[in-house]
């Protein structure tokens, strides 16, 4: 299974959800938190050209922030980013 990390804030409503819905599909994941963390908010910057959480990435790739996990999940390319078979039910 590929390595997912999200680039989050503890009180960012869409950085709790996307958490969410990666543990609904028991996914585990590298949570790093850029509250108060300058230098983890310019390593996003560098990595992403963007400010705002969340950010996601799937391996190497950068699927976004919450509405492109969503979207992703939606049309059924989460499950094989992820590296695995989709969930039935």
């Amino acid at each position: 299974m590929s390595t997912v990390t999200i680039y989050t804030k503890p009180t960012c409503p869409y950085c709790i959800a996307a958490k969410a819905l990666l543990r609904n599909k028991g996914v585990t994941f590298n949570d790093i938190s850029i509250e108060g963390d300058r230098s983890a908010a310019s390593a996003l910057a560098e990595r992403t050209g963007r400010r705002t959480v969340p950010q996601i990435f799937i391996g190497m790739t950068h699927v976004g922030g919450f509405d492109d996990l969503h979207a992703l999940d939606e049309a059924g390319g989460l499950d094989p980013l992820l590296g695995r078979q989709a969930q039935i039910g």
